[in-house]
């Protein structure tokens, strides 16, 4: 810290062990402590002149802004809770780049938490962070709708693939990628389709399968439903035998993971993919065109739907600078080279 301080200044920060408050800036800058506080939490609102003063002063004061201090005048803690169901998944890097990326352009923190899969612990995470939040974004949540309506009630929460009345979602549009990858599949020849359904309180894993069935109905093609399965490369794994003894040609798995561990353990048994099974799943994760073969399918726009559930966040909170869309995210369908012909008999 600068020696060269206003006596006064400097020693109102020594008493309080080094520690710089808005109103020194404020002093210091020869400003406002309410100005101060739009520069530093909400930059581009106050002329650039003004700010890069203050941004000066803060800098000679060493000044650390704390979100969580400013909270106790004004209620808001600039913060926005993220709930992610696992952190390892390669779905949530995307997720999380897309909110992070918002959520610092606002003046926001995000904080993360997760839940492992499990619904009791995500609802005890919820618990902790939810108090010292502004909002709440519910990405792959396994609560039940009655428990995501009373936080909703609490503050303001958005749901990333889920759907619950009265709450707000960014949902992709699954129909389209559903329907392309079930006309890829019988266009080589398939006619018999397994499913690997992720968890049982996964909402877009309930929608792909019914989305699937209708498609498969619509082309005469048979179609089964192995699971519910662990989403993670260890649960499509296990799923071989199963779909081994589906007679299915083609296996369509709930994520990319599942798909991945099918492809594995098929190959380490001695088959060839696609040559005696064809293999897709969702959301084009890292990885994906990685593993051989290369993996086809359905690609998600993972880091636009977290910079759409932060938009909404701020637009619950009336702090977002413009609409934020309501329109379905588009799915497109990646095609590689774990799909292909029908195996001849």
């Amino acid at each position: 810290m600068d020696d060269e301080l206003p006596g006064e200044i400097a020693e109102r920060i020594r008493r309080r062990n080094g520690a710089a408050t808005i109103y020194d800036i404020a002093e210091l800058a020869g400003v406002n402590p309410s100005t101060v506080s739009r520069a530093l939490s909400k930059p581009g609102r106050i002329s650039k002149k003004t700010e890069e003063k203050i941004r000066a002063a803060a800098d000679r004061l060493d000044f650390q802004f704390n979100p969580m201090a400013r909270a106790l005048p004004t209620g808001r803690s600039h913060t926005i809770g993220l709930m992610v169901a696992d952190i390892t998944n390669p779905v949530i890097f995307g997720i999380v780049r897309g909110a992070e990326h918002t959520a610092a352009a606002a003046g926001y923190t995000l904080v993360i938490a997760e839940s492992q899969e499990s619904g009791e612990a995500e609802a005890e995470a919820v618990s902790r962070i939810l108090p010292s939040v502004d909002g709440l974004i519910l990405a792959t949540t396994r609560l039940g709708d009655e428990r995501i309506t009373r936080l909703a009630d609490r503050k303001p929460v958005i749901l990333i693939n889920r759907q619950v009345d009265g709450i707000v979602g960014v949902l992709p549009e699954v129909e389209q990628g559903v329907s392309d990858l079930v006309a890829h599949l019988a266009d080589l020849g398939h006619t018999s389709i397994a499913y690997l359904s992720g968890p049982e309180t996964s909402w877009i894993s309930r929608r792909r399968w019914e989305t699937l069935l209708d498609a498969a109905e619509g082309r005469g093609i048979a179609v089964v439903e192995i699971g519910p399965l662990s989403p993670t490369i260890d649960g499509g794994s296990k799923a071989l035998r199963r779909v081994q003894a589906s007679r299915a040609t083609a296996a369509i798995a709930f994520n990319d993971l599942m798909a991945i561990g099918l492809i594995q353990a098929a190959s380490s048994a001695g088959m060839r993919i696609p040559a005696d099974l064809s293999i897709a799943g969702f959301d084009d994760i890292f990885g994906s065109e990685l593993i051989v073969p290369a993996l086809t399918t359905v690609r998600a726009q993972l880091q636009l739907a977290g910079e759409r559930a932060v938009g909404k966040v701020l637009e619950a909170l009336g702090d977002a600078t413009e609409p934020v869309s309501d329109e379905p995210l588009a799915t497109t369908l990646v095609v590689r080279g774990s799909t292909g012909p029908v195996p001849r008999l």
